[in-house]
Parts: structure tokens; C-alpha cells; sequence
């Protein structure tokens, strides 16, 4: 067994996850661009100065919360391997494209309640630095080989069209993540998060055309 943190290793960790919390929720309302290191202090409950010690920047700020949820990502996606594997042995398998839809729920799910972080746009500076930052890189390159694996069962069993090319399958998948029709129905107050999902789950899994349209 590994020697126990020091207190002040404890505080430094809780103080660390203060912050990326904050930040977590600040991408998630307000984006990277109109976020401010100032507001991150101020929602974390500590002086600029103590954050700066942690953090360099405010791309590590982002880069972190990135992390973070990806982290938060590959373990329900860990968790429903578990759960596949088990009833798999119980001999009531569950299908590739049931555990796709489960991951996009989780993820519209986190969105609706505030703790998904937008998506950084592909000429933006967070990007870029998202781009060499190794923790982030090697995260989302573990989630993509996971959620690929499903897709390629998917099709392979016929549950999604195989004329869509697995990586626009994945993409469409990571896009519901940060999806504006999420957000833009969840801002009009007019309807529930189980409708929400439900609708773009519909939208996105079966499409939009009808049955009876000829």
C-alpha cells in the first residue's frame, strides 16, 4: 500500500477540485471565451493568487475540466461494459446500440443539469490546447475506441445503418453532448429533461422523417 496523503495534500486535492468544479459549470453556462480566471476564484471560494499555484492558466483551467469529465465519461462507459458482460453470462445480452443510446442519455442528462462543458471550437485557442494537452488526448482516445467498438457491432448487427461512414456515427454521438437544441429547449422552460431527451434521443437514433411520408 501507498503512504497516505498529508493533510496538506488532502487540502491542495479538495482545493483543486473546488476549482475544477468551478470551472466545470462555467463552461457549462457561460463557454470558454466569456469565462474569466476572476470568476473561476470567486465560484471556487479562493484569491486569484491561490489559483494561480494550481493552475497556470486559464487554458489549464479548461484543460482540466475537460479531463475531468471525460474521466466522468469513461467510467459509466466502464460501467455499462460491466453490466454487458453480466448479462451477457445471464444469457439476456444487451445490444450494441442499447448501450450507445445509454451513453447519449447520460450525456444529454449531464448537459441538462449544468456539468457538461462546451465543446471548444476547432480554430479557438482551448482548442489548440486541448490538442497538446496528453491527459486530455489520451482520455478521449480510450472513450472513442470504446464508443467505436459498439458502433461497429451496431452496424455490423444491423442496429444502425451501415451506410453512415463509424466516425460520423461517433462524431453525431459526441455532438449530443453539447447539442444547442438541448440547451435551447431546456432555456424555453416549456418542457421536462425526460422530454428533452426522449425527443432528441428520437431525432438522433431514428431520425426525422415520418412513416407515412412518401
Amino acid at each position: 500500500m501507498g503512504a497516505r496523503p498529508s493533510i496538506r495534500e488532502q487540502v491542495q486535492r479538495m482545493r483543486q477540485e473546488a476549482i475544477v468544479t468551478a470551472v466545470n459549470r462555467l463552461l457549462a453556462t457561460k463557454g470558454y471565451d466569456a469565462m474569466t480566471v476572476d470568476e473561476v476564484a470567486a465560484e471556487a471560494g479562493m484569491a486569484k493568487a491561490s489559483l494561480y499555484k494550481l493552475f497556470a492558466s486559464k487554458e489549464d483551467l479548461a484543460g482540466a475540466a475537460m479531463v475531468a469529465v471525460l474521466d466522468r465519461a469513461l467510467a459509466f462507459v466502464d460501467r455499462l461494459r460491466e453490466q454487458a458482460a453480466a448479462a451477457a453470462a445471464a444469457g439476456v445480452p444487451i445490444s450494441a446500440r442499447a448501450q450507445l443510446e445509454a451513453v447519449t442519455r447520460w450525456a444529454m442528462q449531464t448537459q441538462l443539469e449544468g456539468e457538461m462543458p462546451s465543446l471548444p471550437a476547432q480554430n479557438s485557442s482551448l482548442s489548440a490546447s486541448l490538442q497538446s494537452n496528453d491527459d486530455y488526448m489520451d482520455r478521449l482516445l480510450a472513450l472513442s475506441n470504446r464508443l467505436s467498438i459498439w458502433i461497429t457491432e451496431a452496424q455490423t448487427g444491423g442496429q444502425i445503418q451501415t451506410q453512415f461512414p463509424p466516425e460520423m456515427v461517433l462524431y453525431t454521438l459526441f455532438a449530443r453532448a453539447c447539442d444547442p437544441v438541448v440547451s435551447l429547449l431546456k432555456d424555453s422552460g416549456q418542457y421536462t429533461h425526460a422530454q428533452i431527451i426522449d425527443w432528441v434521443m428520437t431525432s438522433t437514433f431514428q431520425g426525422l422523417g415520418s412513416s407515412t411520408a412518401t
